[in-house]
């Protein structure tokens, strides 16, 4: 063998603060202790979008990677407990459904729960009322009751099948984040970017320019500077692919406003004239926001929507941004990797934003380069993360295409559109025998796509016929008897803003 071994990356430097910025230099700071620096550089004059506040499941891996105990997260956060989405008029107006996190009853004889919920339903005349399929989820029944409590350990308790993520302040997390990263030897250095400096050879990013002078040195850079992909967009020139044909809401308002009423342990969203409004629960506020099409919707009338939806008083003015749906070709070019803004925009309907963030850090992780930044490492991380962008635009474009709503030109268009023919897939086969298959590696399990397809699609043709294997009294009996525990389960939970008051609530002395 000739020639010298790989160097490794001694120098990372994040460019732009955030949530992204923050879970990205918690994460590497774990390379410190190696004799990795990792320096972060942000403005204080450069505000983060900082809209979404709710977040899904997978928020727990990160977290528990990072070590965090989630009760001292809850507080320092202001975060409430999530176990699902409410979703309002979307598949017709005066629908109401809701996509909880967790399960489906328990599958029988390696047929899922639902199809067999769909043949009983079939014969409720005979059989009696076999209740709605959200009877059958206890994250959805004790959503609805206003109830929380943490999963068992126990799998064969009815109490593991419960999910559960956080609403919270996302300017308090990146605080958070940020406190714990400095504690491990991360560096933030204040200052605005105004130039980048790439090597001759190479075309590698090889530092970033100060305003004040400064030139910040590095060999892996993480682009976590917003819309404007400062690195990725701006100086390497990766082109941004729109979607904006299949999702076409390409603005976005948002207000916090007084607490109203429960403290309700989901979020809302509410579809409108153009869009949809948001609805956010936190400790000490509630996030509200509209999502909607300037093309079909005005910004005034968009900014009345959104106020006279209000639960409570609006605590500040309304804050306004533009965006256009989709993603960078690529999302790791050179020596320089996009997380967040920086890399794509997917609209908060199902709280995937956060998610994508972490996404990126665990496949930066997986497939750390050494200072040679060879391509096969880059490439798996394109593919992977270009795919899961994908696989989530299709589970947000099937809540716009799967409406009868023809109330406006808005649910017109977004009925009737062209849509990806992976999706199209999906609803065909939904629509014929209520089969949903899971994408290798999908971001949203099989209870997911029932829960919005069951909740804004017509009744399917018909139902696995292997359910017809399965004799129909002993079907009737174990059905009654999962709806009984099931809600016997969440009867027996606490209230959520009791278990909050016990367990997480946050110090709101000197809340905002």
């Amino acid at each position: 063998m000739t020639g010298s071994a790989p160097q490794p990356v001694r120098k990372v430097v994040i460019v732009g603060g955030g949530t992204a910025g923050w879970m990205a230099a918690a994460a590497l700071s774990r390379l410190t202790a190696a004799g990795v620096a990792i320096t972060l550089v942000e403005s204080d004059e450069i505000g983060t979008i900082g809209v979404g506040e709710a977040t899904i499941p997978s928020l727990h891996d990160f977290n528990r990677m990072l070590g965090i105990d989630e009760d001292e997260f809850v507080r320092a956060t202001r975060a409430t407990f999530k176990l699902g989405i409410e979703f309002v008029d979307w598949g017709r107006r005066g629908d109401r459904y809701l996509h909880p996190f967790g399960t489906y009853g328990r599958d029988v004889q390696g047929l899922k729960f639902h199809q067999l919920w769909l043949r009983q339903a079939r014969l409720a005349g005979a059989m009696g009322d076999v209740g709605r399929l959200d009877e059958y989820c206890l994250s959805a029944v004790a959503a609805h009751a206003g109830r929380f409590t943490r999963p068992s350990a126990d799998p064969a308790a009815v109490l593991a099948s419960l999910g559960y993520a956080f609403h919270f302040d996302a300017g308090l997390y990146a605080r958070f984040l940020r406190n714990m990263s400095e504690e491990a030897g991360v560096t933030r250095i204040e200052g605005k970017v105004v130039a980048v400096d790439r090597d001759a050879v190479t075309g590698h990013i090889a530092a970033v320019a100060l305003a004040d002078g400064r030139r910040i040195e590095g060999e892996l850079f993480v682009d976590c500077s917003g819309f404007r992909a400062l690195l990725l967009g701006e100086a390497l020139g990766v082109r941004f692919t729109s979607w904006q044909h299949w999702l076409p809401c390409d603005s976005a308002l948002a207000v916090p406003s007084a607490s109203g009423g429960a403290l309700l342990p989901y979020t809302r969203a509410t579809a409108g004239r153009a869009g949809w409004r948001w609805r956010i629960p936190l400790q000490h506020r509630t996030g509200n926001g509209h999502v909607y099409a300037s093309a079909f919707c005005s910004d005034a009338a968009a900014e009345d929507d959104l106020l006279q939806g209000l639960d409570g008083a609006a605590l500040a003015e309304v804050r306004k941004l533009r965006f256009v749906a989709g993603v960078r070709e690529r999302l790791w070019e050179g020596n320089c990797v996009a997380l967040g803004l920086a890399g794509g925009f997917l609209e908060p309907l199902e709280s995937t934003s956060i998610h994508l963030i972490q996404s990126g850090i665990a496949r930066l992780l997986s497939l750390f380069p050494d200072a040679s930044f060879a391509g096969p490492e880059r490439d798996e991380y394109n593919r992977l993360l270009g795919l899961e962008y994908q696989q989530v635009r299709d589970f947000i474009i099937l809540h716009y295409h799967a409406t009868t709503r023809n109330d406006s030109a808005f649910w017109d268009h977004c009925r009737t559109m062209q849509i990806p023919a992976s999706l199209a897939s999906k609803i065909d086969l939904w629509r014929s025998k209520a089969r949903v298959i899971r994408d290798q590696g999908g971001l949203f399990t099989e209870d997911s796509w029932i829960a919005v397809l069951a909740g804004q699609e017509a009744p399917p043709a018909s139902y696995d016929p292997l359910v017809d294997t399965l004799s129909i009294e002993e079907s009737a009996r174990f059905m009654r008897h999962m709806r009984d525990l099931i809600g016997k389960t969440a009867a027996a939970m606490p209230r959520h803003e009791d278990f909050i008051a016990r367990h997480c609530r946050a110090d709101l002395a000197n809340a905002a």
